[in-house]
């Protein structure tokens, strides 16, 4: 329960973040919390930290607010602006 209460206090300031911001560090905390959870050690909690942070932001990135997603004819998906 704790460290749902540090995800938290961590997570509410990203209000003023861009979407990729955003989604890079809640990707790194939960990351985090679960590599640390399922490995108990602290390299296993900076491993899913890392993985974590930049699926995040791969992810926010995709939703960026002006961006779109298309897909080619080939079914290759790419963003581009809107």
């Amino acid at each position: 329960m704790k460290k749902i209460l540090v995800a938290a206090a961590l997570i509410l300031p990203l209000t003023a973040c861009t979407q990729t911001e955003k989604g890079a560090a809640i990707g790194a905390v939960s990351g985090g919390i679960i590599g640390g959870a399922i490995t108990d050690d602290v390299g296993g909690a900076a491993v899913g930290a890392a993985v974590g942070g930049v699926a995040g932001a791969l992810i926010g990135r995709a939703n960026e607010p002006g961006r779109c997603i298309y897909r080619d004819r080939y079914g290759r998906r790419y963003t581009a602006r809107c």
